[in-house]
């Protein structure tokens, strides 16, 4: 996948860590919510926990599936705040999915965007009302879009 090299290539300046592509893992069956056709984000996670990577600092699950949760339509990802595991899933960054013609660097750069928003929770970071942050809250992809792929002034990473 070659949104998964973007995001090895694009994260670690960002997070200031190394990055490494694990081996692929199934979604799980018991996630899936056959009525809405969509992951629920939370059954995702601890999924994603009892595959642990005892040797990982972070763990992120890039699912190419839509995901959900109580009370959403969607979710763009979901994390432990604060904790080692997050998700993001992909079809709702693509513009295809809107009915619009393709842009994979758009589609790669969303996807960025929400990893790092996702790995920010991890860290133990809340939205921020900064709309440029990558901690803003993206109730749109117009939201993903405006906002860079870093932390502001707010949020530091731990060394």
């Amino acid at each position: 996948m070659a949104v998964l090299t973007h995001l090895q290539r694009g994260l670690p300046s960002i997070l200031k860590r190394d990055v490494i592509i694990g081996a692929a893992i199934p979604l799980p069956k018991t996630a899936l919510v056959a009525s809405r056709n969509q992951y629920l984000g939370s059954a995702l996670l601890d999924d994603l926990e009892r595959h642990d990577v005892p040797q990982a600092e972070r763990v992120v699950g890039v699912i190419d599936a839509d995901a959900f949760a109580p009370g959403l339509n969607f979710i763009f990802g979901q994390a432990k705040l604060p904790g080692r595991y997050a998700v993001v899933a992909l079809p709702r960054f693509r513009d295809s999915f809107g009915g619009r013609p393709e842009n994979v660097a758009r589609f790669q750069d969303r996807a960025l965007k929400e990893t790092v928003h996702e790995l920010g929770h991890t860290f133990g970071f809340e939205h921020c009302p900064n709309r440029k942050c990558v901690m803003h809250f993206s109730n749109s992809l117009g939201d993903t879009d405006y906002k860079d792929a870093q932390f502001c002034e707010r949020e530091r990473l731990p060394e």
